[in-house]
């Protein structure tokens, strides 16, 4: 940063127009004050640092200046400060950093939050019996089997986290997953009373929702990217995943036809959360395997101790799921933060951006994490917010954690809206070539590459990148 003389002109102007001026020289020249000091010039400094009076908007350029230009490129309030109080002065200056830096619109929209997330861990309530509550997910992106299937629909139990992986097709229609949910869940367990699952678009479908609600079934979906809502059927299908990685590398074959092993496996085996395995929540025992001894579980559970012996255990498995949860949330809690709106403040909605045309095989590194402002409608529960969207937005869940939310803090700046960028159903947008700015040959050892340099939407020249022009031309060819 440097002091020009037009701009030392103008402060010197300030200070003699000031009220204080001549008391100031004053003191200087008694020698009472020590830390002011007069140039030949007639500018008083203060320990060094050019005094600033109240004059105009002098104070607002020089914040401008010491933030906006070329030579500074947006510093924090910290940096900013330390940077400017070497050179200026005047009382207050570094609360009107703070605000100055808080209200920059470049900023909000850019810059990542360096502190702990918002939103503290709210967990659901615990299951009073057996598959009354259940969540459910899909494991996508499979190698076509013998059978056809291509993905793993994972269903869990909240209270015995017993499981069932389903092999499914991911262009399996509603009615279709209705006829395997039905054959697979209802049959063996009952109706649940309630379903945890994400936003998928097969689950949110008026099909799925007419049919669980025929069947008395209640649908609880997840907020907007916060996965920590099903973090159960999430974790369930790193393990299954893991499961049919080994058992492929292990016993080779399609990967369905491990399915029903790995399902037994994971049902018998110790569950820390519960203290137990699924199965042995689930029937009163684990089952047997080629390893169990004979004489092992030979006894009969029969009449009323056995129902009392499942009541205890029911309890039981609740007492350990509770401390479970108090663990992960005190766990949880210490890394996040307390977050709170109020309805009518506006936020900004974090996303992720994409390009038509990958830079090289990496995701764009220079687009904005934030779009809005949006208004806030209402409150849903301690950590979800209900949002007023764009009308370009008309697919986008308007209910959103508040991990995901920024306070916007007003100022007169440009805002990037969501009318601006195209906004996808998963809240990612997609940046649009607008110009071609040059052409080049990349010469490597045994070919050529032709590229082009574009300048993208909302980004400057200087921001411009280079891409292959034959990737250019397949998805934008009206650019040449």
């Amino acid at each position: 940063m440097s002091i020009q003389s037009s701009l030392e002109a103008r402060i010197q102007e300030a200070q003699k127009s000031d009220s204080d001026y001549s008391k100031l020289i004053a003191q200087i020249g008694s020698g009472k004050t020590p830390e002011l000091r007069i140039s030949d010039s007639g500018v008083i400094f203060c320990k060094n640092r050019l005094w600033v009076p109240v004059f105009g908007d002098l104070r607002q350029e020089i914040l401008y200046e010491s933030h906006l230009s070329g030579y500074t490129v947006h510093p924090g309030s910290g940096k900013m400060y330390a940077d400017m109080k070497l050179l200026f002065w005047w009382p207050g200056m570094k609360k009107d950093v703070v605000e100055f830096v808080s209200r920059c619109e470049a900023c909000q929209l850019v810059k990542a939050e360096h502190q702990r997330p918002g939103g503290l861990l709210q967990s659901l309530p615990i299951p009073e019996w057996k598959w009354e509550e259940v969540t459910m997910d899909f494991a996508m992106g499979f190698p076509r089997s013998r059978q056809g299937h291509d993905a793993i629909w994972v269903v869990v139990d909240r209270l015995t986290k017993s499981a069932h992986f389903l092999p499914i097709r991911q262009t399996d229609s509603v009615d279709r997953l209705a006829q395997i949910y039905v054959k697979e869940i209802v049959r063996l367990h009952g109706v649940p009373r309630v379903i945890v699952s994400d936003r998928d678009g097969r689950f949110t479908s008026r099909l799925w929702k007419g049919i669980q609600q025929g069947l008395g079934t209640k649908l609880h979906f997840s907020t907007a990217f916060h996965p920590q809502t099903d973090g159960q059927s999430e974790r369930t299908i790193q393990v299954l995943e893991d499961l049919l990685r080994l058992c492929v590398l292990d016993f080779s074959g399609s990967w369905e036809d491990h399915i029903p092993l790995i399902e037994f496996a994971y049902n018998n085996s110790f569950q820390s959360s519960i203290g137990m395995a699924p199965y042995e929540a689930l029937y009163g025992r684990k089952c047997r395997t080629p390893l169990t001894p004979t004489s092992f579980g030979d006894r009969q559970a029969l009449g009323a101790t056995f129902a009392d012996e499942t009541a205890q255990k029911i309890n039981l498995i609740r007492e350990r799921l509770k401390a479970a949860q108090d663990r992960q949330q005190k766990y949880y809690n210490q890394k996040h933060r307390f977050v709170e709106f109020q309805v009518g403040d506006f936020v900004y909605v974090k996303v992720s951006p994409m390009k038509g045309v990958n830079r090289f095989g990496q995701v764009s590194k220079l687009s904005p994490r934030y779009v809005g402002p949006f208004e806030i409608l209402e409150r849903i529960g301690k950590s979800a917010y209900r949002l007023l969207l764009s009308e370009s937005m008309p697919d986008v869940h308007n209910v959103f954690h508040v991990s995901t939310l920024r306070k916007w803090v007003s100022d007169s700046g440009k805002k990037l809206s969501a009318d601006e960028v195209e906004i996808q159903e998963n809240l990612a947008y997609k940046e649009e070539p607008e110009l071609i700015l040059a052409y080049d040959v990349r010469k490597l050892r045994n070919k050529e590459i032709p590229m082009v340099k574009v300048q993208w939407k909302h980004r400057t020249a200087r921001e411009a990148t280079w891409e292959k022009e034959s990737d250019m031309r397949r998805s934008y060819p009206y650019l040449f």
